[in-house]
């Protein structure tokens, strides 16, 4: 089964896997502190709470295993500042993957979800029959569309979402991407075997 690495360096930015045990009290904290940023967007911070955090990260890991769901905490700092996800949308068409972010307002503003975003498009194009890769976001989200944009996606279409709806950007193999050297020269952002 294909998987990404547990642990993608950019430069002085870092995704790694989740720890379900050591991660729960920080991830906790960071989602707290960020509430009012992140409301707005994301329904499922209204009813964040410790508990939520551990069951959050419970399923993380089952769903990595799985080979379905590959979430990342994005470290800046030594310290988690957000999350990222590549993932095959349940009972969405083949051949298609998905990212999500989001990040902390203190790391926003710095090119943090377009590096991150980026090497995750790299990680979908590496796994066999990828074919597109799709950034999905409340339509009025103007930061999370500005991210798709930078690295090359187009509008796509709207679909229905819990909140009303969502837009749709698209970034197919063929297309190329704005950041080639991300996407094909894995070295610029390396790779560690797992620990």
């Amino acid at each position: 089964m294909e998987m990404p690495p547990r642990v993608i360096e950019l430069d002085d930015l870092t995704l790694r896997r989740f720890d379900p045990e050591g991660d729960r009290a920080e991830l906790f904290e960071v989602i707290d502190a960020a509430r009012g940023h992140l409301g707005p967007w994301m329904s499922w911070v209204d009813e964040h709470s410790p508990e939520r955090a551990a069951e959050f990260l419970a399923r993380r890991q089952e769903a990595w295993e799985a080979g379905r769901d590959f979430t990342f905490a994005v470290v800046l700092g030594g310290a988690i500042v957000g999350a990222c996800q590549l993932f095959r949308r349940e009972g969405g068409p083949g051949g298609v993957m998905e990212i999500g972010y989001w990040l902390h307002p203190a790391a926003t503003g710095r090119g943090v979800a377009t590096r991150a975003a980026g090497a995750l498009v790299a990680e979908a194009f590496r796994f066999p029959g990828v074919e597109h890769v799709e950034i999905a976001h409340d339509p009025a989200n103007h930061a999370s569309g500005a991210v798709a944009a930078r690295l090359g996606f187009t509008e796509d279409r709207r679909r229905p979402a819990g909140t009303g709806e969502e837009l749709v950007w698209r970034l197919g193999r063929q297309e190329g991407v704005v950041q080639q050297d991300v996407v094909e020269d894995r070295k610029s952002f390396g790779s560690h075997p797992p620990k």
